[in-house]
């Protein structure tokens, strides 16, 4: 057993015997002591569904425990909302970020504490100076004055940083922070993570990552089925240690990309253009073409058009330009279910808002595209008995952890959750599988499991069009790569021989490959 870690510095926040228990019986956190100590970086990792969310819920004023105290500096508090943990120096930077894209970044950050002249008039010029202080300190270079909405990423989260400073925050918490960055601005962050410790700043750190855990962490507290197992030294433990304290049983990674010579065109896309309502051209001659038997990337920081690619090719975007060609028929324009029965499925971006109905059980939710379908229904009746048949066997071969196929899956964790999607999504009868982000905020094994479906249907003749912010993922299981930078295919590349700063460069549009190197995207 690992040696947990016990200190002796001043404890900057401590969880003691926290229990929440929800109205409707779940236990997300049982007698949880964590105390995290000024001046470090402090990593919580766990399962979906271990209770680190929760827990900084209830560290943010979101949430409020069962039973139990939280000390801040030493002091016993009760935190009642995110204004009432603020005012007690404690900031949170969400892993989707709380801007007004609107809004300039000063504007963002001094939300709601303008500096004011005289007849209440915001004195631009004071707010310019505070932000200009903070920014200096940290070595922050920030486009004050233009909008969010035309941010790169890795701007935004620094806004998001210096909005939680500049309102006092001695206690940060960062949810998930390097998930859309590029492996270059990975390192700026935990640049800016060193200052902040090194002026007695403390870090909560809540990643899936374990590497960059491994690489920022002074000390790390593992949490599992809503407990803590322990809090050690970053020195005392390996990335394949804290998986196994994650999960409780022993886990090898043992995905295997194996050659596969790809079969006929089943996609084309030719030309694509998007245009915003404001003008702003978000797709910019978009152009590919995905075989059967392979996975093709679109790799690219948050925010470069894949969101708007993958709603136009699904259907759920209209008024793009040019050709999407599916077996030869252009669906350009065509409803999403016309599109499904073409033979596309869509694993989404976004779990909770399109890729379930929470408040319908898991079973109703894995046959909410075929319903009217035999097993599950004639013309006149819903088979009830075969639908629960079903959805036991998904949850056995998808490795679902709940009660049972009638669980209402906003019950589930995220990854459970996201189970429910990929198993949905991929025992149709599509040819074509759209996967946005499918392992996106998930942890280790949940995205082990899922990366191996992925490979499974590959293997078996589907195609699958990946769209992901992971690099380590992306590299994993692609078998060619296309890199979008502000709307536009910048590299084709063969997933040989490639690393992850390599990429990073394309991603940031430092490098850029030939128009005849980026054309055998589509002339293959």
């Amino acid at each position: 057993m690992l040696p947990p870690f016990g200190g002796n510095r001043m404890k900057a926040i401590e969880a003691i015997d926290i229990t929440k228990v929800y109205p409707n019986g779940v236990v997300a956190n049982k007698n949880v002591n964590i105390s995290v100590e000024q001046g470090e970086v402090h990593a919580i990792v766990g399962e979906n569904g271990a209770g680190k969310t929760t827990l900084m819920k209830i560290f943010f004023g979101i949430e409020k425990p069962t039973s139990g105290e939280i000390k801040v500096f030493g002091k016993r508090v009760h935190i009642n909302s995110p204004r009432e943990a603020i005012a007690l120096g404690i900031g949170m930077v969400h892993q989707h970020f709380m801007l007004v894209p609107s809004f300039s970044a000063a504007e963002n950050i001094m939300l709601g504490i303008e500096p004011r002249k005289r007849f209440f008039s915001v004195d631009f010029k004071k707010m310019e100076s505070i932000i200009g202080d903070y920014a200096k300190r940290l070595n922050f270079q920030i486009p004050l004055w233009e909008k969010v909405l035309d941010l790169p990423v890795g701007v935004k989260q620094r806004i998001e940083i210096l909005k939680a400073l500049v309102r006092g925050a001695k206690i940060l918490i960062l949810d998930e922070p390097s998930s859309v960055l590029t492996p270059q601005e990975v390192n700026d962050l935990f640049e800016v993570l060193k200052r902040l410790v090194q002026n007695d700043l403390t870090v909560i750190f809540i990643t899936h990552k374990l590497n960059e855990v491994k690489q920022i962490a002074n000390r790390i507290t593992v949490m599992r089925n809503a407990q803590v197992v322990g809090t050690y030294e970053n020195k005392d433990v390996t990335e394949t240690d804290i998986v196994e304290l994650m999960i409780g049983r022993k886990f090898e990674y043992d995905i295997k990309r194996e050659p596969k010579e790809p079969g006929e065109i089943l996609l084309i896309v030719k030309n694509l253009n998007y245009f915003r309502e404001d003008g702003a051209h978000i797709l910019k001659n978009i152009s590919f073409s995905l075989r059967a038997g392979e996975i093709l990337a679109i790799a690219g920081l948050e925010g470069n058009g894949q969101k708007e690619l993958v709603e136009i090719l699904t259907g759920l975007r209209e008024k793009a330009t040019g050709q999407i060609l599916l077996n030869g028929d252009d669906i350009m324009g065509s409803h999403p279910w016309e599109i499904r029965r073409a033979g596309v499925s869509h694993i989404p971006e976004d779990r909770v808002e399109v890729g379930c109905a929470l408040d319908l059980s898991i079973a109703e939710n894995l046959i909410s595209d075929r319903f009217h379908l035999n097993p599950f229904s004639t013309r006149l009746v819903y088979k009830k008995k075969h639908v629960i048949e079903f959805a036991k066997k998904m949850i056995k071969e998808f490795d679902v952890r709940a009660k049972s196929s009638t669980t209402m899956v906003r019950m589930l964790s995220g990854g459970n959750m996201q189970k429910v999607v990929v198993a949905r999504e991929m025992t149709n009868s599509a040819k074509i599988v759209i996967a946005n982000q499918p392992t996106h905020g998930i942890d280790v094994a949940s995205s082990e499991f899922i990366r191996k479906k992925l490979m499974q249907i590959r293997n078996e003749g589907k195609a699958v069009l990946l769209i992901s912010t992971d690099l380590q993922e992306v590299l994993q299981i692609s078998d060619r790569i296309l890199v979008l930078y502000k709307g536009e295919i910048v590299a084709h590349l063969r997933n040989e021989n490639i690393t992850e700063t390599d990429l990073g460069y394309y991603m940031l549009g430092v490098k850029r490959q030939s128009e005849e190197q980026i054309k055998e995207s589509v002339n293959l």
